[in-house]
């Protein structure tokens, strides 16, 4: 059975267990952690920490564990999204050693899932990136599957600002490249962290990967997105996306999500589907969060019962 979740970036002013504790309170079965590096945010949804994987050692994972069993809530893997192919070296070196400081915690933690992003120039194209993507990600994948610890690439472009354009910062936004990915680097220990809401706004099936890659997706995001024709009739597929598109709650966008949860059984998939709220109506407040986070729970219990 598929466990439902949420992804813990959404309650920055709580710590590990005051996230377990809400997860507890509103009935979720497990919780993806946020791992960034302690520090300042540098951009929405970035820079909360309920794992720090500094020095991450059996101890501090048992303690880790202990707070997950009092709650009866599971880690439904440990999440640190940056731009580790960034042209900038020192930032994509820090994200790179970060990385890999989140796979070996999940190992040592015995999740065995790691979400993130590839990362990218974007100034440059996919060809471009490509020696980069293989430097970076080999060993990466390697040190994964050294600890047994799957690791999901989220297939969000990151293609919000004018900063990230044209290429955005992730290069994992497509099946083609997926496909490359997978057979550049054939390891069984690298897959995917599916969002279908990227599939929307790029105008392209969302549901068709789930039958197509079902043997790469080792997490889900449940994210809604609506795409507002009126804007994109005025603006053109040209524009940031974010003009012509809004994030929104499970059930009030365009992802039919009977549909979808339906399909994603059907491949066989019986793993976390984590709720990852980016609408902006309920982030103003901690009272609002927690509610985003109720009604998501509330309307995504109809297709993902509570075991």
């Amino acid at each position: 059975m598929m466990q439902l979740g949420f992804v813990s970036a959404i309650l920055p002013d709580l710590n590990l267990e005051g996230v377990l504790k809400t997860a507890q309170e509103i009935g979720y079965d497990c919780v993806e952690l946020m791992c960034w590096p302690v520090g300042k945010a540098e951009r929405r949804y970035a820079g909360v920490t309920h794992v720090d994987v500094t020095d991450f050692n059996q101890a501090k994972a048992d303690e880790v564990l202990a707070l997950s069993e009092k709650y009866g809530v599971a880690i439904s893997g440990l999440g640190y999204y940056p731009n580790a192919l960034t042209a900038d070296p020192t930032e994509s070196q820090t994200a790179i050693d970060q990385i890999g400081r989140v796979i070996d915690a999940s190992a040592l933690l015995g999740i065995k899932k790691a979400n993130t992003f590839i990362g990218r120039d974007w100034t440059r194209s996919v060809d471009d990136n490509w020696p980069r993507f293989l430097e970076v990600w080999k060993p990466l994948i390697q040190r994964a599957e050294d600890g047994g610890v799957q690791v999901g690439i989220e297939n969000c472009p990151m293609i919000f600002t004018a900063d990230e354009w044209p290429g955005g910062k992730n290069l994992a936004t497509s099946p083609t490249i997926w496909s490359r990915m997978f057979e550049d680097i054939p390891s069984e220990f690298f897959g995917l962290n599916y969002d279908p809401s990227h599939m929307i706004w790029q105008h392209m099936d969302y549901l068709q990967p789930m039958r197509d890659f079902a043997d790469r997706i080792f997490h889900v995001h449940a994210k809604d997105v609506r795409l507002d024709q009126h804007r994109l009739d005025q603006l053109g597929i040209m524009a940031h996306p974010n003009e012509y598109h809004t994030p929104k709650l499970p059930g009030m966008g365009d992802v039919d999500w009977g549909k979808f949860i339906s399909v994603l059984g059907d491949t066989g998939y019986d793993g976390p589907v984590c709720v990852e709220v980016e609408d902006r109506t309920f982030e103003d407040t901690p009272e609002a969060r927690r509610a985003s986070l109720i009604q998501s729970h509330t309307y995504l219990r109809n297709f993902i019962p509570k075991t």
